[in-house]
């Protein structure tokens, strides 16, 4: 498994893996397919030092990308930031996440980052389950926050203090 900064030719692809979430109505909260002008924005908003787009890639394959974002963009929370995983269809359930995850927890003290959050609906549990078995634990919830196809669906927000 590779992990590699992501450049702006490989935003088609993250597109593709993003796409592919959103018919589970379990993973992101966008209920139509996104394009490339729809992301522009948020490829630019990531730096490789601070807030970095990661491609995920195995047997010279794009697997999967990692996100980290400004957590509520003010300056006092600058130590926190909000991670995003997202796994080609073909590669999840396979060990990918933990991986993944473990690899991005060593990469926070570089970063400086001391607080690292997710936020996943409340039924992805396996997404739950990463989280928890990497040492996360649930911070908060936000009851019905999101409505898909008629579906109420809670948010759950977990949190890890990174080891200083």
């Amino acid at each position: 498994m590779l992990v590699r900064n992501a450049i702006i030719q490989d935003l088609p692809k993250i597109i593709e893996i993003y796409n592919s979430t959103i018919p589970s109505r379990m993973v992101t909260a966008d209920i139509e397919q996104v394009c490339i002008d729809d992301k522009l924005n948020w490829f630019h908003q990531h730096h490789p030092d601070s807030r970095p787009l990661w491609v995920i890639e195995n047997d010279n394959n794009t697997i999967g990308w990692v996100s980290f974002q400004d957590f509520y963009g003010r300056p006092a929370y600058s130590v926190t930031a909000e991670i995003s995983i997202y796994i080609d269809e073909a590669c999840r359930n396979k060990g990918f996440g933990k991986k993944i995850l473990s690899y991005a927890l060593t990469q926070c003290h570089q970063l400086k980052i001391e607080t690292l959050v997710g936020f996943i609906f409340e039924k992805n549990k396996a997404s739950l389950q990463l989280f928890r078995n990497m040492g996360f634990e649930e911070w908060g919830s936000l009851k019905d926050i999101a409505v898909i196809d008629n579906e109420y669906l809670s948010l759950k927000i977990y949190g890890k203090k990174i080891d200083q």
